[in-house]
């Protein structure tokens, strides 16, 4: 049974930083495509950042660029999102996604961590 559990959500100032974890388990974790989404209240959920199996390569929304750092490990089968300079705009649920990337029906997501900016 696939697994994906995120951490590290929370209350923070803006301008603020949080570091965003997701374990999985139950998958061959660096055989998938790791990203971070979010999704704010009245809002679709959207795509923060993604990293390639072996972490080499990552993309980012535009929101985000500059301020924002995916990273894993593949011994701990973990990624994390490292969130620096928060802005209100930021707060959301941050979910985190698994996806093979060659059997696109093997996908799987966690339940979320939320993230509140605020003063």
């Amino acid at each position: 049974q696939v697994q994906l559990v995120e951490s590290g959500g929370g209350l923070v100032e803006p301008g603020g930083s949080l570091r965003l974890s997701c374990a999985a388990s139950g998958l061959t974790f660096n055989s998938y495509v790791m990203s971070w989404y979010r999704q704010a209240p009245g809002k679709e959920r959207e795509l923060v950042a993604s990293i390639t199996t072996a972490g080499g390569s990552s993309n980012y929304a535009d929101s985000v660029k500059g301020r924002f750092t995916i990273s894993r490990d593949n011994a701990k089968n973990t990624v994390y999102l490292q969130m620096n300079s928060l802005k209100p705009e930021d707060a959301a649920v941050y979910y985190c996604k698994a996806l093979h990337p060659h059997y696109s029906a093997m996908n799987y997501w966690g339940k979320g961590t939320l993230v509140t900016v605020s003063s």
